[in-house]
């Protein structure tokens, strides 16, 4: 196992004051307990709308379902998208520390926006009947609008901060230099998603029950209050926490050597003695021993590149064209990494466009359901009780069983891989959307022959069908993000790690706007010489939803061979090998 210089492990961190951290003051698991106990609260604030707000923009706002559907992935995708700005901040500019702190103060103003704006009924539209509107089942004005993508989009810039600096923040408490400290860091992943799960319980139950029994200012309410809550718990723990300090803008190394190795390619200069002149020179070494990280990756192979992405060697020349372009092999060496990363982050793309449907479609499907348990009715938004009620029985499962067994089983410190997680979740996507149009298929041959296609009745069939889909998505989303999560994190470069472990969340974003898209030119396909769109109208009754479900099923199938083809293919960064 290749690691990083003991004696530099707490060399480049520090303590909330600014100071150097110590070892054995700072960090550990005491540490990053405080981090996972402010998951449980950041999540509960966000899941708890993001899960419920296709409804309300439905139910109060008056949106149409596609228009609604559009609206929550959009939210959701601008918000997981931002994250990477998030982590890029975390790496360039400001600690982790400081970002949560600015992405919670950020989220709290919306989710104030928003919980004004839903107990008041002049900053809404009127209700549907109202005796006192001409129109009363109208969507938002603009001034209505305004002030509800105001605090949408200010929860997602806040969310956003909070998602690309906080499991980064917890990671880095750990010492990586022993075998513990990563067994350690493993398991702070696993319990990261575990607690990340806790606060959707909450959300999904008791915030839902909330927004759907005693109106939604209370729901927007009890957000509020979490955010806030999760502030001073963070603050608890300052100082213990030790903090990474930043390291400068990693977007501009990449550039730097992207363009170093094409301009140098262009000119067409021989650069076969480059690097080794390079190595050799007094200043190529001053540079490689100016810190105690750079010292162990100056005698850890990198004094010749590797072979892998040979283009980007081209980036290091002794008389480069200027000097702003002036490229060290240790940073080549960095941006191959970042750049062999990518293929399995777009991987995981069409997971997160299947999981989206679980806010949006899925939502809709069991609203329109006996959603019956009893004489306990349910909400349609706390289905998502069933993935996360499984998320949380695994990922103890996984950390305290599974994985020791695996590593007496292979005799390897990871036991199961990071990629073979990813695998796992990615062909548990595939089943999912192939389980959720058979019951689809099923849910409307109910409507037909009782003959309530027309109807916006509740059917006879049981909501709990729909419970498939949602436990297999969430079986998946187990796997994949704390796999995508730990991997990102172990395979960058440590001056990247927040950028590169954003990209889990960034893998979100796009799942959630691709998604929006796929609706969008599937309309358009379905909807011309006058035949109906499959996924327009007010009535889902109407909808082609099992074809939308079979082709996701189709994209993620194609979807899992590329991933086989770029995992197989992966050289862990951790293990030495070099392709």
């Amino acid at each position: 196992m290749e690691v990083e210089n003991p004696e530099s492990m707490w060399e480049g961190f520090v303590d909330w004051k600014g100071r150097a951290s110590l070892k054995g003051r700072h960090g550990g698991m005491l540490a990053a307990s405080f981090v996972l106990a402010v998951e449980v609260m950041e999540n509960l604030a966000y899941l708890a709308n993001a899960s419920n707000l296709v409804l309300y923009l439905l139910d109060y706002m008056h949106f149409s379902p596609s228009r609604s559907s559009d609206t929550v992935t959009n939210f959701m995708g601008t918000a997981f998208l931002l994250a990477v700005a998030g982590g890029f901040l975390s790496d360039a500019f400001f600690t982790t520390y400081h970002v949560y702190l600015f992405g919670a103060a950020i989220e709290l103003v919306g989710l104030i926006i928003l919980t004004v704006q839903a107990r008041s009924p002049s900053l809404k539209p009127p209700s549907c009947g109202a005796s006192d509107s001409t129109s009363p089942c109208r969507e938002p004005n603009t001034g209505e609008a305004a002030l509800l993508f105001t605090g949408l989009y200010l929860v997602a810039i806040g969310v956003g901060g909070i998602k690309g600096s906080l499991p980064t923040h917890g990671a880095e408490q750990f010492d990586e230099s022993t075998p513990r400290g990563r067994i350690q860091r493993s398991t702070f992943f696993n319990y990261f998603v575990f607690c990340l799960s806790g606060g959707g319980l909450i959300a999904v139950t008791f915030v839902v029950w909330l927004e759907d029994n005693k109106g939604w200012q209370w729901g927007f309410f009890v957000s509020t209050i979490s955010i806030l809550l999760s502030i001073p718990i963070f603050l608890a723990g300052s100082a213990l926490y030790r903090n990474k300090v930043p390291n400068g803008s990693p977007f501009t190394t990449i550039l730097k050597v992207l363009l170093a190795a094409t301009l140098n390619c262009c000119m067409r200069r021989n650069s076969s003695n480059a690097v080794a002149n390079m190595a050799a020179s007094p200043s190529y070494a001053a540079e490689m021993t100016n810190s105690g990280e750079e010292k162990h990756m100056a005698t850890a192979a990198v004094e010749t590149p590797t072979q892998s992405l040979e283009f980007l060697n081209k980036a290091v020349k002794q008389k480069p064209v200027c000097r702003a372009l002036e490229c060290t092999i240790k940073e080549v060496e960095e941006v191959k990494i970042v750049l062999k990363i990518l293929p399995i982050f777009a991987s995981t793309i069409i997971l997160n466009c299947c999981l989206a449907q679980l806010s949006t479609f899925s939502v809709q499907q069991a609203a329109t359901m006996n959603t019956k348990l009893g004489s306990l009715k349910i909400p349609p938004a706390s289905l998502p009780v069933f993935p996360i009620v499984i998320i949380m029985a695994l990922a103890p499962v996984y950390d305290h069983a599974i994985i020791p067994f695996s590593r007496r089983v292979t005799k390897t410190e990871t036991g199961i891989s990071h990629l073979q997680r990813i695998g796992t979740g990615l062909f548990l996507s595939i089943v999912a959307m192939a389980a959720a149009a058979l019951v689809e298929v099923k849910r409307k041959r109910v409507a037909a022959d009782t003959g309530m296609l027309d109807s916006s009745d509740p059917l006879s069939i049981t909501f709990l069908w729909v419970a498939f889909q949602y436990a297999l998505l969430g079986s998946a989303d187990l796997f994949t993000l704390a796999g995508m999560l730990e991997f990102f994190f172990t395979e960058a470069p440590r001056s990247m790690r927040s950028l590169a472990t954003s990209l889990s969340w960034a893998s979100l974003a796009v799942g959630y706007y691709l998604s929006s898209v796929i609706v969008s030119i599937v309309n358009s396909a379905t909807g011309r010489s006058n035949h109906k769109p499959w996924l327009s109208g007010s009535n889902i009754n109407h909808y082609h939803l099992e074809r939308f479900y079979w082709l996701l099923c189709a994209l993620g199938a194609l979807n899992f061979l590329n991933y086989l083809f770029w995992a197989i293919r992966y050289k862990y960064r951790s293990t030495g090998s070099r392709k």
